[in-house]
């Protein structure tokens, strides 16, 4: 199977403005922003999508929601407010196989999103 350009960009492969980085996931900023700030925070393990995740992916779940907070408050964010977004499927506009979470904000987000 080949690689998706996040496991490109998790095994350095292809080079990415990269924002943080541990063990469990890689989060870097997102080549066509859709707000002044746009990071995606990509788990290390390959899951296709978020409802391809299992009972065994609870930890992982919860903690790229928590790298994204601290992601919010690193890019001076979090007290103004931001969006997370996880999509699944063509109709849910995902566009990479792979789970990512969309961190937006910089501007004020407008509801509904489209």
């Amino acid at each position: 199977m080949q690689k998706t350009i996040f496991q490109k960009i998790i095994h350095k492969e292809i080079p990415a403005h990269i924002v943080f980085e541990d063990k469990e996931c890689i989060a870097f900023k997102d080549i066509d922003p859709q707000a002044p700030i746009h990071c995606l925070i990509v788990p290390k393990k390959c899951i296709a999508r978020v409802g391809e995740a299992s009972a065994q992916d609870e930890n992982l779940l919860g903690h790229l929601l928590l790298v994204a907070a601290k992601i919010a408050h690193q890019l001076k964010i979090y007290d103004t407010g931001f969006r997370i977004v996880i999509n699944h499927g063509k109709d849910g506009g995902e566009s990479v196989p792979h789970l990512h979470v969309h961190l937006l904000g910089g501007r004020a987000l407008q509801w509904p999103p489209g």
